[in-house]
Parts: structure tokens; C-alpha cells; sequence
């Protein structure tokens, strides 16, 4: 379904992401995987994703620097030819209550799941307009939709998105390209492991956590939806009904 298309997944190395470049290797897509410390885990994401028969390279890159980047799509061009997907997987937390978090916790928060995302999306633009067409699916979060106690700073940046996510839905349909936004909830991942046996599972209607792979496949299903944009997915067990 997505043979000769070129994906570009940030976060790429472990959970959501490396779940999301799996998923769309599997459906036939050269990927790029954006990785921000760890080679080894990114390299072995790539070697899943050319099992599938499909080229898979890593990049290190702080999506939080334009400047880095600007040089990694470049780069990327000039490895793949042009970008066809772009999935805004990056994250970061740094919980703690609104009254006592320090100002780098928030800025730090914003700089990479908010600005990353922008940078991705600014760099990325031009290589879709030329193609007249493209996907960007940027992964937001049900803490951005209804706020989260100690999260001031994960859930503006995941509302921020949702709001980046509807204005750049709107300036590129002209040019074929759609922005969507999904909004997972509790997902099995290394920034959720230490929730264990929290009565927050209680919450979930469907009562466990997502699996990451749930997650890759709606992601996978918005950036083949060629009549689908501006639209925020949730993927959370029912949590924010």
C-alpha cells in the first residue's frame, strides 16, 4: 500500500515510534528513523524495518535545534529522494505540579514535542508541496485534550499540537497534503512503565493500557486516509469520553 513512499518517523527508536516505523516498513515504506540518543536501539529498529524488504536508515537528530533539523532532512533527501510521510513522534516529560516546576522543566517540554514538531513540519513542507501531496500525522496526547494533574507543561505542548496540527491541516490541503493528530492515552512504554498498578488504570473503560502497536496502526490508517484532515484520533480505551 505504501511501496515507493518515503516515511520519516521521529522518536523512531523505541515504543510509539519504532512500533510506528515497523508498521509502515510492513506496508511497504522506505523509512527514516529520528532518534535522539540511542544508536543501538535505532539500528535495530532500522534492521526490523528492512526485514520487510524495504530501505531503513537512523539519524541522530535534536528536533528541538532547526538548524540539526534542517541538516537531517537534507540529508535525507539526498539519501531517499523526498518525504512522502512525516509522523511527529518525539516526546519528552518532565512532571511536576505548576507551582514548583522550574522554568527549563516547562521550555524543555515545549522545546522538543511542540517546536520539534513545527521544525519537522517547516523542513518538511516544501519537499510535499513539490510532490503535490504528502501526510503528517503529529502525536498528540489525550493530556492535551483534557489536562493532566502535573503535566502542565507535557499537556500545553500536546494541546499546542493539536493546534498546530488544525492550521497546518488548513494552509496544505491546497497542496494535497493532510495533518492529523492522534491522541494516545495510557500506552505501554518506557514513559509510562512506572504507572504499574495506578488506580488511573481504573479510569480506562476498556481497563488495561494501549499497546504501542495499537497506537502504529492508526497512525498507519491517517497517513494512508487521503480525505481525512485536521482530525485528532483518540487512542485510549474510551479515557476522555
Amino acid at each position: 500500500m505504501l511501496k515507493g513512499k518515503i516515511a520519516v518517523v521521529t522518536g523512531g527508536s523505541r515504543g510509539i515510534g519504532a512500533a510506528t516505523a515497523r508498521k509502515l516498513a510492513s506496508m511497504g515504506a522506505d523509512v527514516a528513523v529520528i532518534y535522539a540518543g540511542n544508536t543501538a536501539l535505532a539500528e535495530r529498529v532500522c534492521a526490523d524495518c528492512a526485514a520487510s524488504g524495504v530501505t531503513a536508515r537512523a539519524y541522530r537528530c535534536d528536533v528541538s535545534d532547526f538548524a540539526q533539523v534542517k541538516e537531517t532532512v537534507a540529508q535525507i533527501k539526498a539519501d531517499f529522494g523526498t518525504v512522502n510521510i512525516l509522523v511527529n513522534n518525539a516526546g519528552i516529560t518532565r512532571d511536576g505540579l505548576v507551582a514548583t516546576m522550574s522554568e527549563k522543566d516547562f521550555e524543555d517540554v515545549i522545546s522538543v514535542n511542540l517546536k520539534g514538531a513545527f521544525n519537522m513540519i517547516r523542513c518538511c513542507a516544501g519537499l510535499m508541496i513539490r510532490n503535490r501531496g504528502g501526510s503528517i500525522v503529529n502525536v498528540s496526547s489525550v493530556s492535551g485534550m483534557v489536562g493532566n494533574p502535573g503535566q502542565c507543561n507535557y499537556s500545553a505542548s500536546k494541546a499546542g499540537l493539536i493546534g498546530l496540527t488544525k492550521s497546518a491541516a488548513k494552509e496544505l490541503a491546497a497542496r494535497g497534503i493532510t495533518c492529523n493528530a492522534i491522541a494516545p492515552g495510557f500506552i505501554e512504554t518506557d514513559m509510562t512503565k512506572d504507572v504499574g498498578e495506578s488506580p488511573l488504570l481504573a479510569a480506562i473503560p476498556l481497563g488495561r493500557m494501549g499497546k504501542a502497536e495499537e497506537v502504529a496502526d492508526a497512525i498507519a490508517f491517517l497517513a494512508c486516509a487521503g480525505y481525512i484532515t485536521g482530525e485528532v484520533l483518540r487512542i485510549d480505551g474510551g479515557v476522555a469520553i
